[in-house]
């Protein structure tokens, strides 16, 4: 009989300087799969920290920040709101707009959340 261990945690730096949002985020999301690890395994999120430095030097285009539309649905009747990437940059910073880039690269299934509990967004 084969007993297996728990896999260590491990940590992952992201630099985020001079790069654009889209790879940063898809290196994290790739990162935060697990499929960096050689332990990969579709159903377990695996305990793998993501660290996303100097995200405050992220090249955001002005054509980007006015184009981008974020779409939300509060449940009622003429409850969609939308906000554009350079208000949520101005409300909640650059860290929120990196962290919902990436959400959008997880898979909707129930590992989603303790998946994005491991990302950490320094800016």
């Amino acid at each position: 009989m084969t007993r297996t261990t728990a896999p260590e945690p491990t940590m992952i730096t992201i630099d985020a300087t001079d790069r654009t949002l889209g790879r940063v985020a898809s290196e994290a999301a790739h990162a935060l799969l697990g499929k960096r690890s050689v332990r990969y395994t579709p159903h377990l999120a695996l305990p793998v920290t993501v660290v996303i430095e100097h995200a405050g030097k992220l090249r955001l285009p002005q054509k980007r920040t006015r184009g981008t539309v974020y779409k939300r649905y509060t449940g009622y009747p003429g409850g969609q709101r939308t906000a554009t990437m350079a208000e949520v940059l101005e409300k909640k910073g650059v860290a929120e707009v990196v962290r919902k880039t990436v959400d959008g690269m997880i898979p909707r299934n129930r590992l989603r959340a303790p998946r994005m509990k491991h990302l950490i967004v320094n800016a």
